[in-house]
């Protein structure tokens, strides 16, 4: 199959799974007797004593399996199968044990495991024999021989080739997708090690708890290992994508085994069951959207085969019912055929089944789909296939009502719904013939990022309490405190926060502090700080405070306070003064929805400097009645905000507490596509970009969703499933224009539909990066020659077309007036180039930037952004004018210039009425301190000599940890007086001179 069609077909395959398989509420009152999820089961082997592990090839036409079929080598052999004329033949060497096979997905070569190159192995093949002839038969042929190596063989010459060559077994290799890596397991870091005593001796009795997942170029060069927890880590194979890998994890004392899924480069793993048994073997089906995996759940001697979605987010659906073995499941590349191997057979011995497959249904089982493509789900394919090489209103509102169905849910990035969108553009891409420009030969670009946090298993908080009288909370319920320990429920009492540090506390004193805020003197009223008091008085303590604000302030005491409420602003005071940890609580009056606050966590603001924990308003009125306050008369005291009051210790109260934060991280993708239009191939390429991203179901901060809207699908079709239907639109009709003839051009055109833009910029963001690392260059200056985008573009209304980053070139006015006289469209114009929005990251970087949107409104994030709101014949209009645009910059012999704007006014890092003119990075993970990607011309930063990619760890003589911290310094500085800045570059860290200025 020529490539283009393989691709083709994998891009078609990808877009009908994705759609298939996105996530809506499980079925209601689902019946425990289900039909079964595979029919017409027939035995694939007969020949040989027993059949082990099956794996079909890329094509489906052939399976390469593990039979012990007679002889004089009573160990497993390697065979191939072909599935079309049903001929088999041995493919290993007939002295050897071998292990997990595997067929190379384009070359005649299939590579397993094997024992044949062992000089004892003639001795160890009579002493099997001889074992056997005693009437006695081992569980586990392979044992885990430190002489198994991983092989190759040429099925058309036969001729071996070693791919390692390391003391310990290295089995289970499974080459990805594109046939470039090979995942394997081993235990060979043990043998490495040169292990004395105990860990010696359980090498000797225990080889497999050892096992490690390693990654290799498929030359056997390159060699990465990508687990190093203890216990058994085997069995591990790709996803169809080629962007995950599931293996199982034995716990260290080998009692149970859980699966785990991680990226393809050992990051991000997860354990999606919790069966508290043994699960083993699993496979990923090729949508990608489950695993099947083999488990003795109802038995040790009885092994079942289970699915599990591919986020462990629901219970595991048992797929087969029957006492003995049944494991070692693998599907075929089509997902219509179910292979495994089962004891199902007359005679009792294990040989390979296959049934077909019904995935449907496996879907509906899971809970992923109520009907087949999702509650709604237009046929999407059918949706490409009907447009056409030109733009229109009619295909535009085919791609709109296409992204903002409830089959994409909302397009959150790295969710279900995100990849059926970017894989229906990449489908897009792939019919209009553009070329592919992201990853490895695809369209896609991946990355990863922080998406969640939830609680790991080892949380806990424990209070010493001075013995008091019985007394009663709040809602009137009686407790005792004449016990010296209260252990508080998790989830229940109190609950760490997504900004906590992890880790274990010893028992500390406990401080009430009001509501902890700390604010400087306004023209009109004195400065508050509720942390006043003796400069030790917080050092090594706890500091409980109340959330937000005194709720009886006045307008203007509130204006001032609700500046600095922010739970991690608080933290970030509270650590500067002493504190050891941060508790929050809901103060008398506070009028908060939730007794606790959610645990979430932003990229940007991310910290771990100190603990910071949330307990319920009883918990805090618990501690406070322990310590001998009273809370109402605590409470009565502030709450007119006229006074922070004396901080006051709690009397005998210590708190102790361990805190583990389980950080999710999903992977989304940009998808790249690039035109050639007949120029010089390595000119710099004209950007033309949308994002195709939204909110999902709105659970994060930025939806604007109503209470009775909460948990609705933000179907985002402004925002921005209009601007990535012009994208797509408009690469459709240039191609078809390319190929008539009809334009051509200097440079070429890369379109990109950014994933995660709504999470703070993320996919371009990291697209920009990557392409400075391969430039080897600060910037991206003679890399990029423009970037165009179109965000929010759907609204065409009185108030006309916005074009924005006029500033950043002297060509974009010219370029208005010719290719608007076109058009005949009203604009309005701006200089800025600082945008909310994915031109930002190159204009950071140096590349000139025209941005374009038709505005905000009433539904912007929430529910109501719907396909009928969207003006279409107003769409066609923009996109018109953007390909014109697009058109312009191709063929423009020279790339614009490019313009660093001053701007003194503004700067993500203001505050107050100061500002630094710092930019941060839209990505903060992993980073202690407030990372730039760029310093505004002209603004105090950039006089002081920072620059973007330069990471501020200190300012005025204070530590900074993340934007809360710096947020707080910026709070106590003066306008015009010099203070110092701690900035790390590179292996280099500089102490500059920076001024802050006063806001105009």
């Amino acid at each position: 199959m020529p490539k283009t069609a393989r691709r083709r077909l994998a891009l078609s395959i990808a877009l009908l799974a994705t759609v298939a398989t996105l996530t809506t509420p499980p079925l209601a009152g689902a019946k425990t007797a289900e039909p079964p999820l595979y029919t017409k089961a027939r035995q694939l082997t007969f020949e040989g004593r027993r059949a082990g592990e099956g794996y079909f090839s890329a094509d489906g036409s052939r399976m390469v399996f593990q039979s012990e079929r007679g002889g004089e080598n009573p160990f497993y052999g390697m065979h191939l199968l072909d599935l079309e004329t049903g001929d088999v033949r041995r493919i290993s060497p007939e002295r050897a044990k071998t292990a997990g096979g595997w067929l190379h997905p384009t070359r005649n070569v299939a590579m397993f495991s094997s024992t044949q190159l062992d000089p004892e192995i003639d001795t160890k093949i009579q002493a099997e024999l001889d074992f056997r002839a005693s009437g006695q038969i081992r569980r586990n042929s392979s044992d885990f021989d430190p002489a198994f190596e991983i092989m190759t063989v040429d099925l058309q010459t036969g001729v071996y080739t070693r791919l390692t060559n390391a003391e310990g077994y290295d089995a289970g290799g499974a080459y990805s997708p594109d046939g470039r890596q090979i995942a394997f397991a081993s235990n060979r870091a043990a043998y490495a090690a040169d292990l004395a005593g105990a860990d010696a001796t359980r090498l000797q009795n225990d080889p497999s708890s050892y096992m490690d997942i390693y990654l290799m170029d498929a030359d056997g060069s390159n060699l990465r290992r990508l687990t190093d927890a203890p216990g058994y880590d085997g069995g591990v194979f790709w996803s169809a994508d080629g962007e995950s890998l599931v293996w199982r994890r034995f716990s260290e004392d080998g009692t149970t085994a859980e699966i785990f899924v991680m990226d393809a480069d050992g990051a991000n793993p997860r354990r999606i069951t919790d069966l508290g048994a043994i699960a083993g073997d699993p496979f990923f089906h090729p949508s990608g959207a489950y695993v099947i995996f083999a488990a003795n759940r109802e038995g040790f001697g009885n092994v079942e085969l289970y699915l599990v979605d591919i986020d462990g987010a629901r219970a595991p659906v048992r797929v087969t019912d029957r006492e003995g073995f049944d494991g070692l499941p693998t599907f075929s590349p089509d997902g219509a055929t179910l292979s495994w191997t089962s004891d199902r057979t007359s005679d009792d011995n294990a040989q390979i089944f296959v049934a077909e497959w019904d995935h449907e249904a496996a879907l509906r089982r899971l809970g992923l789909v109520e009907t087949t493509g999702g509650p709604g789900a237009p046929q999407l394919g059918a949706a490409l296939a009907s447009t056409e090489a030109a733009i229109s209103a009619a295909d535009l509102e085919t791609h709109v009502r296409a992204m903002a169905s409830e089959a994409m849910e909302g397009r959150l990035t790295g969710a279900a719904g995100g990849k059926a969108a970017t894989a229906y553009v990449a489908a897009l891409f792939e019919r209009a013939g553009l070329e592919p420009a992201g990853v490895d030969g695809g369209y896609f670009e991946p990355f990863t990022f922080t998406s969640g946090v939830s609680l790991g298993r080892d949380n806990s908080l424990v209070a010493q309490l001075p013995p008091r009288a019985p007394a009663t909370d709040t809602e009137g319920a009686l407790f005792e405190d004449d016990a010296q320990s209260v252990d508080f429920a998790i989830d229940q009492d109190w609950r760490p926060l997504g900004l906590s540090k992890s880790g274990a506390t010893e028992p500390l004193e406990v401080v009430f502090a009001g509501y902890g805020l700390v604010a400087g003197a306004t023209r009109d009223l004195p400065a508050y700080d509720a942390l006043a008091g003796e400069d030790d008085a917080l050092q090594g303590r706890w500091a409980l405070v109340w959330r937000g604000a005194p709720p009886e302030s006045s307008r203007e005491r509130r204006a001032q306070l609700m500046r600095v409420a922010g739970i991690g602003y608080k933290a970030s005071v509270a650590r500067a003064r002493g504190a050891a940890g941060l508790i929050v609580a809901d103060g008398p009056g506070a009028g908060y929805a939730e007794g606790l606050p959610e645990l979430s966590v932003s990229s940007q603001t991310k910290g771990d400097a100190i603990p910071v924990i949330a307990v319920t308003r009883a918990t805090a009125e618990r501690l406070l009645r322990a310590g001998g306050l009273d809370p109402a008369t605590v409470a009565d005291g502030l709450a007119d905000g006229s006074g922070a009051g004396a901080m006051r210790p709690l009397a005998g109260v210590t708190l102790s507490a361990r805190i583990d934060l389980d950080f999710k991280t999903r992977t989304g993708r940009n998808v790249l596509g690039r035109l050639s239009m007949g120029g010089d191939p390595n000119a710099a390429p004209a950007v033309i970009g949308a994002h195709v991203d939204h909110l999902g179901r709105g659970g994060t901060y930025a939806s604007r969703a109503k209470p009775d809207e909460a948990g609705g699908v933000h179907y985002g079709a402004d925002d921005n499933a209009s601007g990535t239907a012009a994208l797509m639109e408009i690469a459709e009709t240039l191609a078809a224009e390319r190929r008539a003839g009809v334009v051509s051009g200097a440079r070429d055109v890369v379109f990109a539909a950014w994933s995660g833009e709504e999470l703070g910029l993320i996919g371009s963001s990291r697209h920009v990066e990557r392409l400075k690392r391969l430039a080897d260059a600060p910037d991206l200056k003679g890399v990029i020659a423009s970037y165009i985008n179109m965000d929010m573009v759907g609204r065409l209304r009185e108030d006309r077309l916005r074009l924005s980053g006029l500033g950043s070139s002297s060509v974009w006015r010219r370029e208005i007036e010719r290719r608007n006289a076109v058009i005949g469209l009203a604009i309005s114009t701006s200089d800025d180039a600082y945008l909310p929005t994915d031109s930002t990251p190159f204009y950071l970087a140096g590349v000139p930037v025209l941005s374009a949107t038709t505005g905000t409104h009433d539904d912007y994030h929430t529910p109501r952004d719907t396909a009928d709101l969207i003006n279409y014949e107003g769409l066609e209009q923009v996109a018109r004018l953007m390909r014109l645009f697009v058109i312009g910059q191709a063929q423009a012999a020279t790339p614009p210039d490019y313009i660093e704007l001053q701007r003194t006014n503004a700067g993500p890092t203001r505050t107050g009425a100061l500002y630094l003119g710092t930019i941060p990075d839209y990505v903060q993970e992993g980073v202690r301190g407030v990372a730039l990607s760029g310093v505004v011309k002209g603004g105090p930063a950039a006089e002081a000599g920072l620059k973007g990619g330069d990471r501020l760890v200190g300012l005025a003589g204070e530590e900074l940890v993340n934007l809360y911290d710096l947020m707080r310094v910026m709070n106590g500085l003066k306008a015009d007086e010099t203070v110092s800045a701690e900035v790390v570059r590179g292996a280099q860290t500089l102490t500059l001179k920076i001024t802050p200025r006063r806001r105009q």
